[in-house]
């Protein structure tokens, strides 16, 4: 009975008074699975490696690595099967000439897209973003964690794997247009973003509740991207067999409206 009631005053206590560290993250006890939710980069500036010391403690503990897809495995996730007619047949002349004038700020050719799906173009266009921030893979939060987490056996649940986020990516409408079209319209705001997100990780991450960001998605590419996404891994993470576990998804899913954690609790 004195354990019980033990508990029940660490879980309260951790919810009213939760842990704060240096990166952007939070603990949360599911009876008795404890996770340690952080917010990983994709990408990273050179200056996020070694991860911090506190996280690889957090990760020599658990019992298992949760990310949404484990990226190390090297291999391409787009294919060269998925040909379409030329831009200048599915597109706006308007939309053409904003992603010709950012081609040119980018130092890209325009053919290099020419019969590609719009989903994949917008993501080569905001991997070169990232990149010209100084952004690179092998400095991404989630595949460092990856490569210490086989280095000390750990073991790794995916959320999803490549196989399904490149299938999320084909079911969205018009190819993939509208997430395209944000990426052309929100570019600027992206590219703060991002910014914002190296700076939880070197500077420090946010403290107040809720964090107020800038919307780059429409609502029904957030439903599509985070909302729905967020649900399917609470189910998947309420699920998960007694133990201690290190989560790393996208910093973006443990913020805003419908966030993770949220959703959790």
């Amino acid at each position: 009975m004195r354990r019980s009631l033990w508990q029940s005053l660490q879980q309260l206590t951790a919810t009213l008074f939760p842990a704060r560290y240096s990166w952007p993250a939070m603990d949360i006890q599911l009876g008795n699975r404890r996770l340690h939710l952080a917010g990983s980069i994709h990408m990273g500036t050179r200056d996020m490696q070694p991860l911090p010391a506190g996280l690889l403690r957090q990760l020599n503990k658990a019992d298992a690595l949760i990310v949404e897809a484990d990226i190390t495995q090297g291999a391409s996730p787009f294919t060269n099967d998925d040909v379409h007619p030329p831009l200048e047949t599915r597109l706006d002349a308007d939309v053409i000439h904003q992603l010709n004038a950012l081609c040119d700020t980018l130092s890209l050719s325009p053919d290099i897209f020419d019969t590609l799906p719009f989903w994949q173009i917008a993501l080569m266009l905001q991997a070169q973003q990232a990149q010209r921030l100084g952004l690179r893979p092998q400095y991404g939060i989630d595949y460092q964690l990856l490569l210490a987490a086989k280095s000390a056996n750990k073991r790794i649940i995916e959320l999803e794997g490549p196989d399904t986020q490149i299938a999320l990516l084909k079911s969205l409408p018009q190819d993939g247009l509208p997430l395209l079209l944000d990426t052309l319209e929100h570019w600027h705001t992206n590219a703060r973003l991002l910014q914002t997100m190296i700076s939880w990780w070197l500077d420090a991450p946010p403290k107040q509740q809720p964090v107020a960001l800038p919307t780059t998605f429409s609502s029904e590419l957030n439903d599509t991207l985070m909302r729905n996404r967020n649900q399917h891994w609470r189910e998947l993470l309420l699920a998960l067999p007694k133990g201690r576990y290190v989560v790393a998804v996208g910093a973006l899913h443990l913020y805003g409206d419908d966030n993770l954690p949220a959703l959790l609790k």
